[in-house]
């Protein structure tokens, strides 16, 4: 009898963990990194940031990683003033984006950018202000730039998700974003 039991037991629970096929936030995590890696290896990729940081810039310029564990790269389209316009702490800065998901492109799916280039408005955020809703919403890789190039930049940032937008997080999708930053007008 209890053998019985116990193989009955036993094929109820195969059949349960049959049926869910959801993946584990891992699983995710993994689909993230393969995604990433794929992406990465069609490009020129530079592990560390120039110490003049004075970066290779254009359509053809490398991806930089911008942190130790390779969640930002950072392609220079148009470097900016690095000298005369800086961002400065707190300092309100706005900016145009498009993005495509990088994991349909591992798939070889055709995205349309989303974002807001064809938006009249802009996004902002507060330099280096992360204790503002309006700052952490597009989380920390899109301020990262801004420590190495003028306000006036213009780059292609690869940005998995932990580092990108707030709400975002757990889709753990990584985004390749075009942005261009600017100054609030006065």
């Amino acid at each position: 009898m209890k053998l019985k039991l116990f193989i009955a037991l036993a094929a109820l629970a195969a059949v349960i963990t049959s049926c869910n096929d959801s993946k584990s936030y891992n699983e995710y995590l993994e689909d993230e990194e393969k995604a990433v890696n794929s992406f990465l290896a069609n490009q020129r990729v530079v592990l560390t940031i120039p110490a003049d940081t004075v970066f290779e810039c254009g359509e053809d310029a490398p991806y930089y990683r911008l942190d130790k564990e390779g969640n930002v790269y950072m392609q220079v389209i148009n470097p900016g003033d690095r000298i005369n316009n800086r961002a400065e702490d707190n300092q309100s800065i706005y900016f145009r984006y498009g993005r495509i998901s990088i994991l349909n492109y591992a798939q070889g799916l055709d995205e349309t950018p989303t974002g807001n280039y064809d938006d009249v408005s802009y996004n902002s955020f507060r330099y280096n202000n992360y204790s503002l809703q309006s700052s952490i919403q597009y989380g920390y890789g899109i301020q990262m730039p801004l420590a190495y190039l003028g306000i006036d930049c213009e780059v292609n940032l690869l940005v998995k998700s932990q580092y990108g937008f707030y709400d975002e997080m757990s889709y753990v999708v990584p985004y390749l974003y075009h942005i261009k930053y600017y100054k609030p007008k006065v």
